[in-house]
């Protein structure tokens, strides 16, 4: 059963905003939640993600564009995303490593054991 769901997803030119947005069961609040995309014809890429004790990572192309979060009461985990640009076109995915979970792990989509089913972002220029 999917136990991941996002929202948030849509078009915007270059320069834009989305806010994302990802809810699921209690393990949201402690564990390792990591947002990945996959555009047409390129392998899926890690972009965010956020650990057990609340610390971020980020893949260089988004630092100082993206801010992942979490609200733990709510069980949502948001991907806010400023400065969009035409490569940012992709369909975005949140998962989670349901486990106590600390580090970076950003670019290890192997270990996320659950996943939701994708929202599409389209940026225009």
């Amino acid at each position: 059963q999917v136990q991941l769901v996002e929202s948030g997803g849509g078009s915007v030119q270059a320069g834009g905003s989305l806010k994302l947005s990802c809810i699921g069961p209690e393990y949201v609040s402690r564990a390792c939640m990591g947002w990945f995309r996959q555009a047409p014809g390129k392998e899926r890429e890690g972009v965010a993600s956020i650990d057990g004790d609340g610390s971020t990572y980020y893949v260089d192309s988004v630092k100082g564009r993206f801010t992942i979060s979490r609200h733990n009461a709510r069980r949502t985990v948001y991907l806010q995303m400023n400065n969009l640009k035409p490569e940012d076109t992709a369909t975005y995915y949140c998962a989670a490593i349901v486990a106590n979970c600390q580090g970076d792990h950003t670019d290890r989509p192997d270990l996320f054991d659950s996943w939701g089913q994708g929202t599409q972002v389209t940026v225009s220029s």
